[in-house]
């Protein structure tokens, strides 16, 4: 089954690759790698805003960061020229986790964008990563995660 028709089954439909919010690019291809800029907690109603461990459960922290995921494969779609078929692996995850210095639940936080990426791509989605705690994020968001990918 193609990555596209996979992400159709679960009823996700890749937005247009978001624009960068400042001076850097969104992606860089180095050889077989694509690397993705932090991609921010945001759907179609706009930006996902909030801090675990005050205002936002780990289960909406866990959708803002599958939003987050979404944006990072609609990137990597734009990376690769419109084929999601080039993808070998999602290699790693970098994800910051707007909360409070008391909140220990980042890693459950950032399985949100994991487990999507694991039910959406298989094998080729499991990968190494980081989730840690930020007292803010741009704009308010409650999550931002880069990612680095390996294409064919």
């Amino acid at each position: 089954m193609s990555i596209e028709a996979k992400l159709a089954e679960l009823g996700v439909t890749l937005p247009e690759a978001p624009a960068p919010a400042a001076n850097y690019v969104p992606y860089v291809v180095a050889g077989d790698m694509v690397y993705v800029s932090g991609q921010i907690s945001a759907d179609e109603s706009g930006l996902i805003t909030g801090t675990l461990g005050d205002d936002m459960e780990v289960e909406a922290g866990q959708a803002a960061a599958k939003r987050c995921a979404i944006a990072l494969l609609a990137q990597l779609k734009a990376a690769c020229g419109g084929d999601l078929e080039r993808l070998v692996r999602v290699v790693k995850l970098g994800a910051f986790v707007n909360s409070t210095a008391d909140f220990t639940q980042q890693p459950q936080v950032v399985n949100g964008a994991s487990d999507f990426l694991v039910a959406a791509l298989g094998n080729a989605g499991r990968h190494a990563r980081s989730a840690v705690s930020s007292p803010s994020l741009p704009l308010g968001v409650a999550v931002e995660i880069d990612a680095v990918f390996q294409i064919k």
